[in-house]
């Protein structure tokens, strides 16, 4: 069996949300136990994990320090993000298969994920990062070809494109990588976003590719048979946050399409990963699992979260 395991932000971080070099250190070591628990179980592992807190750092000190250098532009800061968290990861994989006696190798590959030049989030850029900032430090970044908005009393706060993946165009190195058993960590914040130009060649553009889709199309790209969305909670939820909140546990993808359409999953947290689960299975997955970390050895055989299946 063949597991795509998408890492939510949270799985970086500590728990109480703070990114500091050794917080993510710890949070990468926890992680990779459970990644070795499957592969003891002859389970074939792929990695892709979230970029969030990671590049929200970046920004700060592009904020920062804008009155002296250029800000980094959102592809690279993508670029740098993977690199690093995939060096961490395989660090921390390293040593847990070590501890094992378990002889694996590790590998990243800083991945590029195709999209559409004519994408309406590029005309229309509708997605938030970064921290709100007052006027006159919103104007600075403004002035590098920024686009920000006016959120009334919380401050100004960065919108960017966040357009559809279409293809992992580093899809067949990673693909090789695997088939020659190595543990591949890609695709990294749903992969650093790049249009190609009339004559062919690609250019990196200031967008966020959601990593839950980003998660699903690398899923499909490496033939997994399931896809497992690891975040904090469990299962997903209806009814989340009221007295009548139900978890979700085993259901057909028709069914969690209608879930969504009724509106119970937000669209800045449970909804990308409802639809990344959804799309998995209706391209040919066998099942996609939603879960924490806790729950990923059960979720990998159907066991735990919420299991989406064929109709």
């Amino acid at each position: 069996m063949r597991v795509l395991l998408a890492l939510g932000g949270n799985a970086m971080t500590a728990a109480d949300g703070r990114a500091r070099v050794e917080d993510q250190i710890a949070a990468a070591q926890v992680a990779m136990a459970a990644v070795v628990e499957l592969l003891q179980q002859d389970v074939d592992v792929v990695l892709t994990h979230g970029n969030g807190p990671q590049v929200g750092n970046l920004l700060v000190k592009n904020e920062l320090a804008a009155a002296v250098v250029p800000p980094v532009p959102l592809d690279w800061c993508g670029a740098s993000t993977q690199a690093t968290l995939g060096f961490v990861l395989m660090n921390a994989l390293d040593a847990a298969l070590a501890e094992r006696a378990i002889d694996r190798r590790t590998a990243t590959v800083v991945t590029r994920t195709l999209v559409a030049s004519n994408d309406s989030g590029f005309t229309h850029p509708t997605k938030p990062i970064g921290r709100y900032l007052s006027a006159e430090d919103a104007a600075l970044l403004v002035d590098h070809g920024e686009t920000w908005e006016d959120r009334g009393e919380r401050g100004w706060r960065r919108v960017v494109a966040s357009p559809e993946p279409l293809e992992i165009l580093d899809g067949a190195a990673v693909h090789a990588l695997v088939e020659a058993g190595h543990v591949v960590v890609a695709n990294g914040g749903g992969g650093i976003p790049v249009v190609r130009e009339d004559d062919g060649s690609l250019r990196g553009v200031e967008a966020v590719i959601d990593k839950d889709l980003g998660a699903a199309l690398l899923a499909r790209t490496v033939a997994a048979d399931v896809l497992v969305v690891a975040t904090d909670v469990p299962q997903a939820v209806l009814r989340f946050g009221t007295p009548h909140a139900e978890p979700i546990g085993t259901v057909t993808v028709s069914e969690m399409r209608g879930y969504a359409l009724d509106g119970h999953f937000a669209s800045g947290s449970m909804g990308p990963k409802v639809d990344a689960a959804c799309r998995f299975v209706e391209q040919g997955g066998t099942r996609s699992v939603i879960t924490d970390l806790d729950h990923i050895t059960d979720a990998v055989a159907g066991n735990a979260g919420t299991v989406v299946v064929p109709d």
